[in-house]
């Protein structure tokens, strides 16, 4: 756990059963999802979700609901707080986030700022 005290990242119930079936359609070397953002969208900033098949250096680990998500060191100060959600509707489905950080998100809801 990063040193504030507070998580990195916590997971609601439906999120958590997204990254179950995830892992169970991934092959047995994906230990979990990773978190991370590159800077892209009109933003700024997107948060990029991937397989994990091994920790990285200095890669923070999250366990929150029986699954493992890993959050890419460059992350963590834009994510720290963070609420991860699966949402899905008739027209998409999406991993999206409540982040305390974000101080702007695009109209298109694809990118956010904390600056």
């Amino acid at each position: 756990m990063f040193g504030t005290g507070a998580p990195i990242l916590t997971l609601t119930d439906a999120a958590a059963d997204r990254v179950r079936e995830l892992m169970d359609q991934g092959d047995n070397e994906v230990l979990g999802l990773r978190v991370g953002v590159s800077s892209k969208g009109c933003s700024g900033l997107s948060y990029v979700v991937e397989y994990a098949k091994e920790q990285k250096q200095f890669e923070e680990v999250v366990e929150d609901k029986g699954v493992r998500i890993f959050v890419d060191p460059a992350a963590v100060m834009f994510i720290i707080g963070s609420q991860m959600d699966y949402v899905e509707s008739k027209l998409d489905s999406r991993f999206t986030f409540s982040n305390p950080n974000e101080t702007a998100r695009c109209g298109c809801g694809e990118s956010f700022s904390t600056q």
